[in-house]
C-alpha cells in the first residue's frame, strides 16, 4: 500500500489550498454577472456568452486529468502557478476581446485550463496525501467549504466591482487579485513524503486508469457527477437572467441568492465531509441529488418573490458543492491516494460535460423558446436519475492481486 506519513505542515497546506480554491471558485461563480453587460456591449445574443462559458467548462474537464497527472508527478505547487498565469490571461481576454469566436476560444480555453490547475482536482490530491484515512473525508469537507466561502465573498465583491468601475476594469482587477493571492500560496503546497518499500509494485498510470474504468462503482460515480455539473452551472450562470426576466429586476436579489448559495454551502460541504467519515457516502450522495430535484420543483412551482429566491438559494447552498468531498472520498476509499488527482480529474471531466450541456442548453433553449422552463424540468429529471444510480456504489477498497501503490 502507498502510505503517507502525517506531515507537520498539514495546517499550512489546508490554509493555502483553501485560499487558492476560494479565489478560483469565487471568481468563476460570479461569471453570470457578466452575461448581460458583455452581451449588450458587443451586441451578442445570450447564446454567444453561454457558449464561451460552456467551452470553459468542457476545457476545465478535458484538462482535468492532465493537470491531475502533472500534479501527481511534479507536485501541486507548480501546477497552481501555471494555472494562475492562465487565469490572468483568460480574464484579460474577457475584458479586451470583442470578436465572438476569439472571445469563445480565449475565454473558454484559457480559464478552463486555469481552473483545472487551481480547483478541486490537484488540490484534492495533495490534501488526500497529507491526511490519514480517518481525517481524509473531514479534510475534503474543509476544502469544499473553502470553495463555497470564496463564492460567498467574491460574488457580492464582483457585482460591486462592476457597479463601481465597469465590467472591463472589474475583470482586470480580478486578474491582479489572482496574481497576488495564488502565487504566494502555491509555495506552501509542499508534498508529503511518500513511504514506499522496495518490494512494493508501483502502479503505472495505465494500470490505474484501466483499474478505475473497469470498476462499476467508478463508472456510476462518473454518471452521477455529470448531473451535478449540469445543475449547478446552469443555475449559477442563468439564475440572474432568469430572475430579471421574471420581473425581479433588482440586481441585489440575484447577488444575495448566489451569495446565500455560497454561505450555506460552507456548512453543507463541511458537514457532508464530516458525515462521510461515518455514514456511507453513496447514501449521502443519493440524498443530495434527490433533494435537489425536490427543491428545484418547489421553486419553479411556487410564486416567485425575493423571499422564495432566498429560501431556494439557502437550501440549494446546503447541497451545492457537498458532492465534492463525498465523491473524492469515494475515489480515495476505493483506489487510494497515489493517483487521486488524476482519477478525480477523470470524474470531474464528466462533471464538466454536464456543466457544458447545462450552461449551453440554458442559452440555446432560451433563444429558441424565450424561457428556461424546459431546462428546469431537465434538471429535475436528472436529479432523480443521479439519486438512483449512486445507491448501488460499492465503497470498499479494491482488492489487488499484486501489491501496488494505492
Amino acid at each position: 500500500m502507498f502510505s503517507v506519513s502525517q506531515p507537520p505542515k498539514l495546517k499550512s497546506i489546508l490554509i493555502a489550498s483553501g485560499l487558492i480554491i476560494s479565489l478560483a471558485m469565487g471568481v468563476r461563480h460570479g461569471f453570470g454577472f457578466w452575461l448581460q453587460p458583455i452581451s449588450q456591449a458587443h451586441n451578442w445574443t445570450r447564446e454567444t456568452y453561454s457558449m464561451a462559458m460552456a467551452i470553459q467548462n468542457i476545457m476545465w474537464g478535458l484538462f482535468g486529468p492532465l493537470a491531475g497527472i502533472a500534479a501527481d508527478k511534479l507536485g501541486v505547487a507548480r501546477i497552481v502557478i501555471i494555472g494562475a498565469a492562465l487565469y490572468v490571461a483568460g480574464l484579460l481576454c474577457m475584458s479586451l476581446v470583442d470578436q465572438p469566436t476569439l472571445f469563445i476560444i480565449s475565454t473558454g480555453v484559457l480559464i478552463g485550463a486555469a481552473l483545472s490547475c487551481t480547483a478541486f482536482g490537484p488540490l484534492s490530491g495533495i490534501v488526500g496525501r497529507s491526511t490519514t484515512v480517518s481525517e481524509r473525508s473531514w479534510a475534503f469537507g474543509i476544502l469544499g467549504a473553502a470553495g463555497s466561502f470564496g463564492q460567498f465573498v467574491m460574488i457580492p465583491a464582483e457585482q460591486q466591482l462592476i457597479a463601481l468601475t465597469n465590467w472591463q476594469d472589474a475583470l482586470q482587477l480580478l486578474a491582479v487579485a489572482i496574481l497576488i493571492v495564488m502565487l504566494p500560496m502555491a509555495f506552501l503546497l509542499r508534498e508529503p513524503p511518500h513511504a514506499v518499500t522496495h518490494h512494493q509494485h508501483q502502479q503505472s498510470l495505465t494500470e490505474a486508469i484501466q483499474e478505475a474504468f473497469s470498476n462499476r462503482s467508478f463508472r456510476l460515480l462518473i454518471c452521477g457527477y455529470f448531473v451535478c455539473g449540469f445543475q449547478v452551472v446552469f443555475i449559477g450562470v442563468h439564475l440572474p437572467a432568469y430572475l430579471k426576466d421574471a420581473g425581479l429586476t433588482d440586481p441585489s436579489v440575484a447577488v444575495m441568492a448566489l451569495a446565500l448559495i455560497g454561505l450555506f454551502n460552507i456548512f453543507g460541504s463541511f458537514y457532508a465531509g464530516k458525515l462521510g467519515g461515518t455514514v456511507p457516502k453513496r447514501y449521502l450522495l443519493s440524498g443530495i441529488y434527490f433533494s435537489r430535484a425536490v427543491f428545484i420543483l418547489v421553486f419553479i412551482l411556487a410564486p416567485l418573490s425575493a423571499f422564495s429566491v432566498y429560501v431556494f438559494a439557502a437550501f440549494m447552498g446546503l447541497l451545492w458543492l457537498s458532492t465534492v468531498p463525498l465523491t473524492n472520498g469515494v475515489i480515495a476509499g476505493i483506489f487510494g491516494v497515489r493517483h487521486l488527482s488524476m482519477l478525480s480529474g477523470f470524474v470531474f471531466f464528466s462533471h464538466q460535460l454536464g456543466s457544458f450541456l447545462g450552461v449551453w442548453l440554458g442559452g440555446y433553449l432560451y433563444t429558441l423558446e424565450g424561457n428556461y422552463n424546459t431546462v428546469w424540468m431537465i434538471t429535475i429529471g436528472l436529479g432523480i436519475f443521479a439519486g438512483c444510480i449512486n445507491l448501488p456504489i460499492n465503497e470498499q477498497p479494491i482488492t489487488r492481486q499484486a501489491p501496488s501503490l494505492a
